[in-house]
């Protein structure tokens, strides 16, 4: 353990088998927090399980893949059983899809990008937010990146995915403007990561940020003294992804 802005939360990563997720559970755990991971591939979480546990931190696997909405509904229903609330939600999840022109697109990848990107995190919402509520300082955090914003050409289904995203994010924020619950989205910038290295197949990987320089922003936002609301934070004050 290093710390503990987050000593007793319960928290849930998706995407957290590799990449951002995976550092984000283990700074959440080294924090004091009992993450759950969630991710399709059980080796990876294992990995990361296995990691916060030699640091003295507390995790629990939940290997299901974000398309299996029951499985999401089934989720909720758990951390009910279990904790009778959750206090962080993190959507680190993430599918890039094909870069190519908008009337390339295949319509099962647009619809598969859509559903993790989009639907799943709203499934998430849906059976997590009773017990967000909950808590005495719910947070909900997801991932975005600008090309959301940046219409670049090529990148139709990733920036359609992140826009709505955001959209969605912060129509539940003003949602729960009256409650305890404090909803925004974090564009990390580049990262070395699995979904750069499929963006930008010629770049070295070297060159971009390990995911572990992002996640002081994510505690910061998780905390229960954060005030931060309906935002969308670039703390690296990066270029787009598409840049």
């Amino acid at each position: 353990m290093t710390g503990s802005r987050l000593a007793g939360r319960v928290a849930v990563v998706t995407g957290a088998s590799r990449g951002l997720g995976a550092a984000v559970a283990k700074r959440f755990a080294a924090e004091g927090a009992h993450v759950v991971l969630i991710a399709r591939t059980s080796a990876g979480l294992e990995e990361v399980d296995d990691a916060i546990r030699a640091g003295g931190g507390a995790a629990t696997i939940a290997a299901f893949d974000l398309l299996d909405s029951p499985a999401i509904d089934r989720l909720g229903a758990a951390l009910f059983e279990r904790y009778k609330k959750l206090d962080i939600l993190v959507g680190a999840a993430a599918q890039l899809g094909t870069i190519t022109p908008v009337g390339h697109i295949g319509p099962k990848e647009w619809d598969k990008v859509l559903a993790v990107n989009v639907t799943a995190n709203w499934r998430l919402v849906r059976s997590l937010d009773p017990l967000l509520r909950a808590s005495d300082a719910g947070r909900a955090i997801f991932v975005t990146d600008r090309v959301a914003g940046d219409a670049a050409a090529y990148w139709g289904t990733y920036a359609a995915s992140k826009s709505a995203l955001e959209t969605m994010a912060r129509i539940y924020a003003h949602e729960m403007a009256t409650s305890t619950v404090r909803v925004n989205l974090i564009d990390p910038g580049p990262l070395r990561t699995k979904l750069r290295a499929e963006a930008f197949p010629g770049e070295d990987p070297a060159i971009q940020s390990h995911p572990d320089t992002a996640t002081e922003a994510f505690v910061a936002l998780a905390e229960p003294k954060c005030t931060r609301h309906g935002e969308i934070l670039r703390p690296a004050a990066s270029p787009s992804a598409a840049a």
